[in-house]
């Protein structure tokens, strides 16, 4: 029929899945999963994808003196994100595939004088990061993650909440009873930044002044060896406890925190651990700091990846004036995010004709941005025609999409820094639910279909 010819179908991606599809779909996001629970922060992510990468062979390229064709190397910066390329066949000149995602996710951090008393009781003092809403922190269980770097260099991991043994921590909230004014209020105004205190103990060790804190300080003392001054020194973060773990009577989907945007991640570098020979070279970029702007010297907008390359390039001998640019310019790139999916609970907010929906595959974002695409990255339709061809050559199953409707709201990602350089740009994700929510929804029909599309892009 015409059309069966002419109209752009928008169906489930499962409708049309083996069972030996299936079985792998399932399989892959199971490692998913795994990977998951142990790497809630950036730290641990790249903990755990560094020995990914070596397992498969690649090296530090510090350790390097010279690099060649087929070359598998990696860089770590500051512990928070990482670098990896297998290098080309082709003269790097004619550019270098990128595809790059962020570790980071929306959490809430330690306060650097965080520990206090009130009324018998120990809290610890918190500063949300990124786009949160705070009534979610409450009443959950939460897990604390992080480091404790003392003067002399010696730093301390601290990871408690985890374990089926730990003990767990939460925030308070007021009951329904006595809340009625609390309730008149508007969300963003319910619960107040400065009352996500985590509530972390209540005995005290005498009847002296501040003996409840004195008693969790002599605890942490006698695990970790510190004092209250550490603090000072340290990247602590609260997490959601809940673990990652297959949601819906079918299991089709992922339910997890963090999949923002660390579905992406993982898959990214999976896709390159299956990757040889490649003409071009391919660079994986898991970057820092994306969800409070990508500042900061482990966030995209730092002179990290130009080191990398610069290193890269000193290695081949092949370094020259300019060349980086010209690099850049012959370069196309994944900004690998993922991107609002449709809820019908909540539909006022989305133009369902450009939504994405989950289980139907790759969303590729033409352009994030808010209003009328400010800081934006708005791909070419040359660039477009280039990814259609790759997903449609593959038979892979994708879809365009927006975030939600215009003036609702708006987003963005790396996309534009990396523009800003020359490279081809557009945003290729999948689409979650709840997304900065302590609990986010992925599809797993969606995170085998963008594994195999960064595979392909890589090759290209």
């Amino acid at each position: 029929m015409i059309k069966d010819n002419l109209i752009n179908k928008k169906t489930s991606g499962w409708l049309h899945v083996s069972d030996d599809d299936k079985n792998n779909i399932f399989n892959f996001c199971d490692e998913y999963i795994d990977f998951m629970n142990k790497s809630k922060t950036e730290r641990e992510a790249v903990k755990t994808i560094v020995n990914m990468l070596n397992k498969k062979g690649f090296k530090n390229i510090n350790d390097l003196e010279k690099l060649k064709p087929n070359d598998k190397i990696y860089y770590i910066n500051r512990d928070k994100n990482v670098f990896a390329s297998i290098i080309g066949n082709d003269t790097i000149e004619k550019g270098i595939n990128f595809i790059g995602a962020h570790l980071d996710s929306p959490r809430l951090d330690l306060k650097t004088n965080p520990l206090y008393e009130e009324a018998n009781m120990a809290y610890l003092k918190t500063h949300y990061y990124g786009g949160i809403k705070k009534y979610q922190w409450t009443t959950i269980p939460l897990s604390i993650h992080g480091v404790i770097v003392k003067p002399d260099g010696e730093k301390i991991e601290i990871c408690i909440g985890e374990d089926d043994k730990d003990p767990i921590f939460t925030i308070t909230d007021l009951l329904p009873h006595l809340a009625n004014e609390q309730m008149q209020k508007k969300l963003n105004k319910a619960i107040e930044g400065e009352d996500l205190n985590l509530l972390i103990g209540n005995i005290p060790i005498d009847d002296k002044e501040d003996s409840v804190k004195t008693n969790i300080l002599n605890i942490l003392n006698k695990k970790y060896g510190v004092s209250e001054i550490d603090f000072t020194s340290s990247e602590i973060e609260l997490v959601p406890t809940f673990k990652a773990k297959s949601l819906g009577l079918d299991e089709s989907m992922v339910a997890a925190y963090g999949q923002d945007d660390k579905v992406c991640s993982y898959v990214s570098i999976k896709s390159l651990l299956n990757i040889d020979n490649p003409s071009k070279t391919c660079i994986c970029i898991l970057s820092d700091k994306e969800e409070i702007g990508s500042v900061g010297n482990t966030g995209m907008e730092s002179n990290a990846l130009n080191y990398f390359i610069s290193e890269i390039l000193n290695k081949l001998n092949i370094n020259k004036p300019n060349l980086i640019d010209k690099i850049y310019m012959n370069s196309k790139m994944l900004s690998a995010d993922v991107d609002a999916g449709y809820d019908p609970i909540y539909s006022s907010v989305s133009d369902k004709n450009n939504s994405s929906y989950i289980s139907r595959g790759v969303v590729i974002n033409k352009y994030t941005g808010s209003g009328g695409k400010y800081q934006a990255s708005d791909a070419n339709a040359e660039y477009m025609a280039y990814i259609r061809k790759i997903l449609e050559d593959n038979n892979i199953k994708y879809q365009v999409s927006e975030l939600g409707k215009i003036d609702i709201g708006g987003g963005g990602t790396i996309a534009y820094i990396l523009a800003n350089k020359g490279i081809e740009v557009v945003d290729a994700g999948i689409s979650v639910l709840s997304m900065h929510a302590p609990y986010e929804v992925t599809s797993k029909f969606d995170i085998w279909s963008i594994y195999k599309f960064y595979t392909e892009f890589y090759k290209n």
